[in-house]
């Protein structure tokens, strides 16, 4: 039996992605200091035969090689992940997110884990007007989240290099899907639009709302992170997104289609490091590691609505 752990497992993505290695036929270890993920994500699986929970920190060196003590694979989904967190608490921020991932990097090397795959983000691309973003584009990241990311995913790849082991960077365009939080100050877009629209409140557009996204659906968040693996595809960073562009203002329009509603939504000023456009060519993720779009951007929503409803 394969064994797999997953940091920030009680997190959206990291929950989503320990219930399909189970699927799979993975042992799994969860990895979550709970700071924002919650053991309700994990609801389904806490009582798994196959599943173990570890409780600590991604920077706490104990309990990293703990959890990769016998690993396989290692899929690193913890994160500080949020632009406007970075500017108001740069320290945290990169604090978590490098030397964090420095610490499971350096552990892997020591258990002779096969595989390392960590979540990057299309932020690293910055404000580049080349559209679609392709992964041969030179990097530009505006915010010291953007700038963690790039030096997870450099670092893992370096690590590979170096010590032998298969490494993959993804770099996620705007992720959503049930579970996302939709409450703080620093939430996703699509979460809290759902839940204000829900409660027939108006959402807050940054700008004029006709900045653009690659909305791409948890499911196939998933799918990337298991054909990296499956692929043994290594020493690549893949771009991970549905491969078209909606603009925030078609999302209020979406959203409100679903709901039945017509609520107007609130422009305020745009906020420093946001950037105008992001759209991600994925032909080196379909080539490399065979990844294709399963869900699109509408049913993705409606699925996600249906969720935010049934809360």
């Amino acid at each position: 039996m394969k064994r797999a752990l997953v940091t920030g497992a009680a997190g959206f993505i990291g929950s989503h992605l320990t219930e399909a290695l189970l699927d799979r036929g993975y042992e799994v270890r969860g990895l979550d200091n709970l700071s924002s993920g919650s053991l309700d994500n994990l609801s389904a699986v806490l009582d798994h035969d196959s599943f173990s929970f570890i409780e600590d920190d991604i920077r706490d060196r104990e309990a990293v090689e703990k959890g990769l003590d016998g690993v396989d694979h290692v899929f690193h989904q913890a994160a500080v992940a949020s632009v406007q967190r970075s500017f108001d608490e740069p320290s945290v921020v990169s604090d978590v997110n490098c030397t964090g991932a420095s610490v499971l990097l350096e552990a892997a090397e020591k258990y002779d884990v096969e595989t390392v795959v960590v979540a990057s983000s299309a932020a690293v691309y910055g404000s580049n007007e080349v559209l679609p973003k392709h992964e041969e584009l030179p990097v530009a990241p505006e915010s010291p989240y953007a700038l963690s990311k790039y030096y997870t995913e450099q670092a893992t790849l370096q690590l590979g290099a170096q010590y032998d082991v298969a490494a993959v960077g993804l770099r996620y365009f705007n992720v959503f899907g049930p579970r996302q939080d939709p409450d703080g100050e620093y939430a996703a877009v699509v979460p809290k639009f759902i839940d204000l629209m829900l409660n027939g409140d108006r959402p807050v557009i940054f700008g004029d709302g006709e900045q653009s996204r690659d909305f791409v659906f948890i499911d196939d968040i998933v799918q990337a992170n298991l054909k990296a693996v499956e692929s043994m595809a290594t020493g690549e960073v893949l771009n991970v997104a549905y491969g078209s562009r909606t603009t925030i203002n078609e999302l209020v329009d979406e959203i409100n289609d679903i709901l039945g509603t017509t609520i107007q939504p609130v422009y305020e000023d745009p906020r420093p490091g946001d950037i105008r456009h992001s759209g991600a060519d994925i032909s080196k993720a379909s080539r490399v590691a065979e990844y294709e779009p399963a869900v699109s951007f509408r049913d993705g929503l409606e699925q996600t609505v249906s969720w935010f409803s049934e809360r």
